[in-house]
Parts: C-alpha cells; sequence; structure tokens
C-alpha cells in the first residue's frame, strides 16, 4: 500500500538522451524512456533491470548527478536539477562505483566527510556497526569489493539523511556482509527513511522491498508490491499457483499421466527430473502414488514458488541484450 505521506522522491515522465558521441549513426541515444515511479518515507522501493536497463541513469537523474532531458522529478519537494547545499544535505548516495578517494583509510575519510553535516551520525557507531574497524588501516584503493561497498554505505548514512539511494548496494559483499548490509537497510526503514534501491538481483528485491518498478530498456514495464507482482502469471489469477518440483531418482522414468495435462515434466540430466505448472495436492499425491506402485524411492525432493525472476523473466525476455 502507497502511503499518504509525501513522497520522498517523485518521478513523472523522465526522459534523459545522450551523445552524439554515444551512437554510431551521430544522433542523440535516447536511454531512458519515460519512466515514473513515486518511493514513499518508511519504505523500501525497488528500480529492478537488468545490466544497461536505465536503473543507474534514472537515480542520478533523480539526484541531480545527470541532467534529464524531459519529464518532472520531485526530491523532498525540490527539484535536484535546480537545489542547492540543503536538499543535498538531507539525500544519502551510495554509487555503485563507490566514488571514494583511492588514497584515503576509512575513519579518516568517514570524520571528514561528518565534519561537512549539521548534525551527522556516530562515526564510531557506524564503523563498528558495518565492520568497518576490520580494515580502519586498509587504504581505499586496496580494500575488497565488499569492504568499499561497507565503507560506501557508511559514507552514504554519515549524514543523516532522510531519502538513501543505493546503486546495487549488494554487489561484491560476501555472505556475512550481505545479512549485516539488509539488516540495516531494514531498520532504517523502519525508522522512516525512504529508501531507493537499484539492483539486477531479484533475491535482493524480493526480500528487502516494499514496492518495485521493474525497467527494461528505459521504460516502466511493471510495478507493485512483490505479492502484486507474483499475481502477473495468468495461472495464479485463476487461483492456480505456478511451482517447480525438483526431484532426483533412478534414470529413465516414464512419467506420461502421472500428473495432470497442465504440468510439464522433464528429466534434465540422467536421474533428475523437473516438473513445472499449477501443481496441486493431488499431483503430489498421484505422483507418490506411482511411486509407491513401481517401487520408486526418490533421493531428494524440492518444492519451489514461482520467484519475482521468474516474473522478470516473463516480462522482458530470457534474451541476452
Amino acid at each position: 500500500m502507497r502511503s499518504p505521506e509525501s513522497p520522498v522522491l517523485s518521478i513523472s515522465g523522465l526522459i534523459k538522451d545522450v551523445g552524439p558521441l554515444a551512437s554510431l549513426d551521430g544522433k542523440m541515444l535516447r536511454v531512458v524512456s519515460g519512466v515514473s515511479l513515486i518511493a514513499e518515507r518508511g519504505q523500501v522501493t525497488a528500480l529492478l533491470g537488468a545490466n544497461g536497463a536505465g536503473k543507474t541513469t534514472t537515480i542520478e537523474c533523480a539526484q541531480g548527478l545527470q541532467a534529464r532531458s524531459g519529464g518532472t522529478i520531485s526530491l523532498l519537494g525540490q527539484d535536484p536539477g535546480r537545489a542547492g547545499a540543503d536538499l543535498r544535505s538531507r539525500v544519502g548516495v551510495m554509487l555503485q562505483d563507490g566514488g571514494l578517494p583511492p588514497s584515503a583509510r576509512p575513519i579518516p575519510l568517514l570524520r571528514h566527510i561528518a565534519g561537512m553535516y549539521a548534525r551527522p551520525r556516530s562515526v564510531d557507531e557506524l564503523v563498528q556497526r558495518l565492520g568497518i574497524d576490520t580494515f580502519a588501516r586498509t587504504t581505499v584503493r586496496r580494500l575488497s569489493g565488499g569492504q568499499k561497498q561497507r565503507l560506501a554505505l557508511a559514507a552514504a548514512l554519515i549524514g543523516n539523511p532522510e531519502v538513501l539511494f543505493l546503486d546495487e548496494p549488494s554487489a561484491g559483499l560476501d555472505p556475512q556482509s550481505r545479512q549485516l548490509v539488509f539488516e540495516l537497510i531494514a531498520e532504517l526503514r523502519d525508522a522512516g527513511m525512504g529508501i531507493l534501491l537499484t539492483t539486477h538481483l531479484m533475491d535482493d528485491a524480493q526480500r528487502l522491498a516494499d514496492y518495485v518498478y521493474i525497467i527494461d530498456a528505459g521504460r516502466n514495464v511493471a510495478e507493485g508490491t512483490v505479492a502484486q507482482l507474483l499475481q502477473r502469471d495468468p495461472a495464479v489469477e485463476s487461483g492456480e499457483h505456478i511451482r517447480t518440483l525438483l526431484f532426483e531418482a533412478p534414470p529413465g522414468l516414464n512419467l506420461d499421466g502421472v500428473l495432470s495435462d497442465a504440468i510439464s515434466v522433464s528429466e534434465t540430466r540422467a536421474g533428475s527430473y523437473v516438473a513445472t505448472g499449477p501443481l496441486t495436492p493431488q499431483d503430489l499425491a498421484s505422483l507418490a502414488t506411482w511411486w509407491a506402485a513401481h517401487g520408486v524411492m526418490p533421493s531428494s525432493l524440492s518444492l519451489e514458488a514461482r520467484s519475482l525472476e521468474d516474473v522478470f523473466l516473463d516480462i522482458s525476455g530470457k534474451d541476452i541484450r
């Protein structure tokens, strides 16, 4: 559900043209074509898309880092393309490339950034929370990708912003760091911060997002909560939920007629089977009965629900761009 309060970010009909050097024929190249979205306070709004879909360009225009070619943007009630330092002090930005000075060390860098704000967050608190103390003596250029991501997040949060932009926040993170960052994002959201994140990792969005926009080739193609997007499949709308059953059993089993006609069954490799479709309890019972009648005991069995990645691939296609 969208909040009745004023959104932290509102974009309507955003257009961004680049070139002519970016185009082989010397013409301007349109990389964002009418994107519209709203990000609310106390919510994580995810902007999903494949690499090159226009996600990063959209949020850089929203921050005022790039000049838009058309459309309107309101960030905390102001036009970011015309606003001054007052607006920038209320916004935290974590860019995908970090933008951190390579010769700096983490803690002096954070203290320097904190000195630019009237009411900064505690540097010591962020250092401890994000585990920055474990690599405090290392210069930025020698940090791992995940360490740079944690430092960039701390730098984005140090000014105690009202709205936070996160561009691919889990890129390069190990599982422990990813969990730590996700927990912090959830706490910030619950404290009322508006958070806009871009990602091409559907698991991240499914876990974190309150509302999702899917962008493909610079355009909005779908939006909604994760639950609403999972309802896009026609079978789901009719009350039949698409699921995938995976099991290992002796190779070469003839399963014709065991499951309903709407279920697709294939042996992906010797002894590895996949059944996909609107699986029902009756289908599972029929399969178990057939196994019992033929003396088959599967060595493994798992049932997976339809995911946000499935929805994304249905919408944008499976071809590599």
